[in-house]
């Protein structure tokens, strides 16, 4: 399989608790669910208990709490004899340094600075002075204990070649390059061919011995140069590779890199987009308004963007700016500063993209310096330095600071979606599909990933509130009347997430608010604490949850969109499993799936019930649109067995528009002459518009049989979706 693109990949997560070992057991799960390849997030040697696996202290060997590489070899033993490909996420970015005693290499540099063999493998700026090691708090002092010194739980050699600092000097002072503003996270120089060797080795290895054909590359946007370490990767591996790149709207990929495409969110934004009614903009705009909220997106972005720079990333602002020849530091730094958080993408790859650093540069006076500089060395250390650190303003501004301020309708909330564009117009959708399907086929399609702010069931469900925004919009006001929150972001973030992931127990809910309300950094952060706000938000879901009218409005309300937003679930589904693109669906989104943002979207999968209900599909039982969600199950079962028997029906793109009174709620298009998809878009206007009447969908001449349900297709949309809100139609061989 190397080099050939799976038919689709699913997303498991790795960590203590469901190790190789676990793994194993669901791959012959997998094959009879449809799947083409397993793809697994991060294996190398990770810090003591991660989770996620991108903290990274050893890439020379698997992680032996996963069951190091015994384990390993048997669940590539498993996927192999079940014909299935494995593709694997590699994170080429930095290593955990949290606990420099698991990470050899960090040790080393620690106890031996420059001399150290390791010492150019971190992106330190050694001129700064020793390493900046920002572990100390209020209270105790370091102790030396032979040829240790320990601080708590901190254990680091005896050297002089680092120096201990308070944590709050990190943000204004430090001197290694990090993983956005995460400090235990420290950067590698994988553009130096040494390094790139040293960390990659080990997967290289794998990937020869035919146990590795596929690799998803994390974070590609801090590296120095991410078009020179794709060709180098793609040269070294040979496989699929897809790149965990967000673009912005319109963006393209730049064509310099050899890789089969982005990790999806391009697509997510796109097909989740065509099931939200751009009619309901100017409803929330003004609840949103009424409530106390900003609604111009472009001015809370730019003040995120602006926090990030003038405090989270302070060190690396003086970094940068100390490359600017010629120029007053400080005059040098708003510069730099000012350009990246004008950025309209998240970085440029000079000389690509060259129009959106213009664009940045246009924006900001006193940066003709930096602009010429930049322009006259594209390879320099400063154009390098700047580019790779945009990235990160605007992941750590839009992302994690504006999306939990700006939560005007947060179904557009979402990694590479944009919360000012109100959904997507289905013209739009057909082009770009088509433009997928033409430059980027084995691109991967997502919708839901670890990284994901809130599952694709919920954001389904949300999109049913653009048909009923002056129904919400009363029953927000009423619900803030009696219980709102003392914040209008969060106040307003808090219903639509109730709403969204009904129902939600008590403590899910406080956990979520409480990571919603410090990453808006409004009232509280995650290091400066306002107590008593924390406190009254902590008891805030008791109090909702508690009240029995609020709560029975809220339940009432959800029952009656529920079917609807069962019928959205289902629509994307279907579009993003056979629309062009690789589909990846996340661990246990085959079922419906009503998670949050991290660590609420990485909880344990109950494989059991999903095996009971495929067994019994796969006995062609057609299970009824309910809460069980084995409609669900079928649609994924039906569509990844489909692409993966016939790769022949999935290739082309072409609209297929319907006709009649509702035709504006068909999404239908055609992958190939034999195949047509079908989806309901807006269920809640096309019921109060009477339903489908004498819509019709024109087929090609031929017989058709619908996948899902194995019956004879009809052009009358109301025969053809009487059962379920979507079609998959295969025309017979004449």
């Amino acid at each position: 399989m190397t080099g050939d693109a799976p038919s689709s990949t699913y997303r498991l997560q790795l960590r203590p608790g469901f190790a190789f070992a676990e793994a194993a057991e669901v791959v012959d799960y997998l094959e009879r669910l449809g799947v083409g390849a397993v793809y697994a997030s991060p294996i190398l040697d990770a810090a003591p208990g991660s989770t996620h696996g991108y903290d990274v202290v050893d890439p020379t060997r698997a992680r032996p709490e996963l069951g190091g590489e015994e384990g390993r070899l048997a669940l590539s033993e498993k996927v192999a004899d079940a014909g299935l490909g494995f593709v694997l996420d590699i994170v080429p970015n930095h290593m955990s340094v949290a606990i420099p005693e698991t990470d050899p290499w960090w040790w080393d540099v620690l106890k031996n600075g420059q001399e150290s063999r390791y010492a150019r493998y971190f992106d330190i700026d050694w001129a700064a002075g020793p390493v900046l090691v920002p572990i100390l708090g209020d209270e105790g002092e370091p102790v030396v204990d032979g040829d240790v010194v320990t601080y708590f739980d901190h254990r680091l050699p005896v050297s002089d070649h680092y120096r201990l600092v308070h944590w709050r000097r990190a943000n204004e002072e430090l001197n290694y390059r990090r993983f956005f503003d995460i400090t235990t996270l420290a950067a590698v120089r994988v553009e130096d061919p040494e390094v790139f060797d040293a960390t990659h080795d080990e997967v290289l290895r794998w990937v020869a011995a035919g146990q590795v054909t596929g690799l998803r590359v994390d974070h590609p946007d801090g590296l120095a140069d991410p078009g020179g370490y794709f060709r180098r990767l793609k040269e070294r591996s040979g496989v699929w590779i897809v790149a965990e790149k967000i673009l912005g709207a319109g963006e393209p990929l730049p064509t310099s890199w050899p890789v089969e495409g982005t990790t999806g969110y391009d697509a997510l934004r796109e097909v989740c987009g065509i099931f939200v009614d751009p009619r309901a903009e100017e409803h929330f705009t003004a609840l949103a308004a009424d409530l106390g909220q900003e609604t111009d997106f472009e001015a809370v972005e730019h003040t995120c963007r602006t926090l990030v720079t003038d405090s989270i990333l302070r060190a690396e602002v003086r970094r940068i700016g100390a490359l600017v020849e010629g120029v007053d530091q400080a005059d040098a730094e708003v510069a730099v500063a000012g350009v990246m958080v004008n950025f309209p993408v998240y970085r440029s790859y000079l000389p690509e993209g060259e129009a959106n650093w213009a664009a940045a540069v246009s924006r900001v006076k006193g940066a003709e310096a930096l602009d010429e500089q930049v322009r006259a060395d594209p390879d320099g250390e400063l154009a390098t330095r700047i580019q790779q650190t945009s990235g990160m303003v605007v992941a750590k501004g839009t992302e994690d600071t504006a999306f939990y301020r700006y939560t005007r309708f947060v179904a557009l909330n979402e990694v590479g979606g944009t919360p000012d564009r109100f959904g997507v117009p289905v013209e739009e959708f057909h082009a770009l599909a088509a433009q997928r399907d033409s430059a980027l086929p084995e691109s991967m399609t997502t919708l839901s990933t670890h990284d994901t702010k809130r599952s694709e069931d919920v954001r389904a469900r949300l999109a049913v509130l653009s048909e009923l925004p002056e129904e919400f919009s009363r029953l927000v006001r009423g619900w803030t009347e009696r219980h709102g929150i003392d914040e209008p972001s969060l106040n307003l973030l808090a219903w639509q997430t109730i709403v969204g992931a009904w129902p939600i127990g008590p403590d899910r809910l406080r956990d979520y608010l409480d990571k919603a309300a410090k990453e808006s950094k409004l009232r509280t952060t995650w290091v400066d604490h306002d107590e008593e706000f924390e406190a009254a938000v902590a008891a805030w879901p008791e109090q909702v949850l508690g009240d029995a009218v609020t709560r029975g409005e809220i339940e009432a309300f959800v029952g009656r969109i529920r079917a609807a937003g069962w019928s959205n679930a289902l629509g994307q589904k279907l579009v993003q499993l056979t629309s062009p693109g690789v589909p990846d669906v996340y661990q246990g989104t085959e079922l419906w799936d009503l998670s949050l943002v991290d660590p609420d979207n990485r909880r344990p999968v109950d494989y059991a019930v999903r095996r009971e209900l495929l067994a019994r599909i796969e006995d062609w039982w057609l299970p009824e649109v309910d809460d069980t969600g084995a409609a669900k199950l079928l649609v994924v079962q039906r569509a990844l067995r489909l692409r993966r028997n016939r790769p022949e029906l999935f290739h082309g793109y072409r609209p297929l528009p319907a006709e009649g009174v509702a035709a504006d709620h068909v999404v239908a298009y055609h992958r190939s002459p034999d195949l047509v998809v079908v989806a309901t878009r807006l269920p809640v206007g096309l019921a109060a518009e009477g339903g489908w009447r004498d819509t019709v969908l024109p087929l090609p001449p031929g017989e058709w049989t619908d996948v899902l349900n194995g019956r004879q297709a009809t052009t009358s949309v109301a025969g053809l979706l009487k059962r379920y809100p979507v079609a998959l139609l295969v025309r017979d061989a004449s």
